[in-house]
């Protein structure tokens, strides 16, 4: 069931600390927000628990944030209506935030009631989509709007007559197609810098709220994913680049390969990631194939620009006799032994052009 969730038992800070794993993708930060309170050990798991449901995290927090006493900041009357308002927003944590990200800073966001609940239980909720200041033009287009400002103010420049108005809609509108990870490497840069050594925070992204962790001036986070639940060694993975090329690692933070057999343990790798990995060889595969191919272009067939495929072919042709015929000279004088036969050198076919679509 989607409110049942499993826990996998890891090692953090030397001690053995359950986090929530998640069964699908979706927002749910009530996962990213329980395991950084597990991990921080302001909550703990009956030991030995393999499973619970979203109702138990829910009254853990109800329980945790009546639990809490108001700071010297804070007085009383407003702590309580606070308080009050977090735990009517609790149920929210299931489904999802309106969260909506600013672009000058990490930790900027249009402020909402459901940020409360960060504030409360001393959160920090961050995200990584930044504006780079020296794209001067940009910084201009997007004024320090919110995403949704941005977008309302995109549509509404579009057609406009004012040239300045329209010049910085397209502007916007391109800075957020080549930013659609929501990640920039500006973002990433001002994450490490506020981030404090040892600290563990909720990262937004796409979307989706990860727990996120600082530590040798690096940052990880947390591995949620069901697919690795019997894959104790998987604790964390980099978050280094804006590409989403990661690496694993484990409770240490030394890089470890995901098993992809784990039937064994009764759950199943993450067939996103192996699917990456496994298009990713195809690819670097396909590209020693062109570069043989522009080799063999280049040394049989001469220039080729401006030929018809007709042409293209006839020439790939005499090319493809000339070197068999070489091969087989080669053969009767017992010299080398060729190209293997049906290694076939060439664009890619029909066949390769597959597009699969994660």
């Amino acid at each position: 069931e989607p409110s049942i969730y499993c826990i996998k038992w890891v090692e953090f800070n030397h001690s053995k600390c359950g986090i929530i794993t998640q069964s699908s993708n979706g927002p749910c930060p009530l996962l990213a927000i329980v395991n950084v309170l597990l991990l921080r050990g302001k909550l703990a798991l009956p030991e030995g628990c393999q499973v619970i449901s979203a109702e138990q995290l829910l009254e853990y927090l109800a329980d945790l944030l009546i639990s809490l006493t108001p700071d010297s900041q804070n007085s009383l009357p407003d702590f309580q209506h606070n308080m009050n308002d977090a735990i009517a927003i609790l149920p929210k944590l299931q489904t999802g935030l309106d969260v909506n990200v600013k672009f000058t800073g990490v930790k900027d966001f249009e402020y909402t009631p459901e940020c409360i609940i960060f504030d409360l239980l001393n959160i920090s909720l961050y995200h990584g989509w930044l504006v780079d200041p020296q794209l001067e033009d940009t910084v201009l287009a997007v004024n320090g709007l919110s995403y949704n400002q941005l977008v309302d103010a995109i549509i509404t420049n579009r057609s406009s007559e004012d040239s300045t108005k329209l010049s910085e809609s397209l502007i916007a509108q391109q800075f957020l197609e080549e930013s659609a990870s929501q990640l920039t490497y500006h973002g990433l840069c001002e994450l490490n810098t506020v981030m404090k050594e040892g600290q563990l925070a909720v990262f937004f992204r796409n979307n989706h709220f990860s727990t996120v962790y600082k530590q040798g001036a690096n940052l990880y986070l947390l591995v949620t994913d069901q697919g690795f639940l019997h894959q104790l060694d998987v604790v964390w993975e980099t978050l280094e680049n804006i590409e989403g090329d990661t690496v694993f690692v484990d409770h240490q933070l030394n890089p470890v390969q995901p098993d992809a057999e784990a039937g064994a343990g009764g759950g199943s790798p993450d067939q996103d990631h192996l699917l990456a990995m496994s298009l990713q060889k195809e690819d670097e595969a396909q590209r020693d194939k062109d570069r043989e191919w522009q080799n063999f272009k280049e040394k049989h067939l001469g220039n080729t620009e401006g030929l018809t495929d007709s042409e293209l072919a006839a020439r790939l042709q005499e090319a493809e006799n000339a070197a068999a015929e070489e091969e087989r000279q080669e053969g009767e004088s017992g010299g080398g032994h060729g190209q293997a036969q049906g290694q076939a050198i060439g664009p890619r076919s029909n066949k390769d052009k597959k597009c699969v679509i994660l």
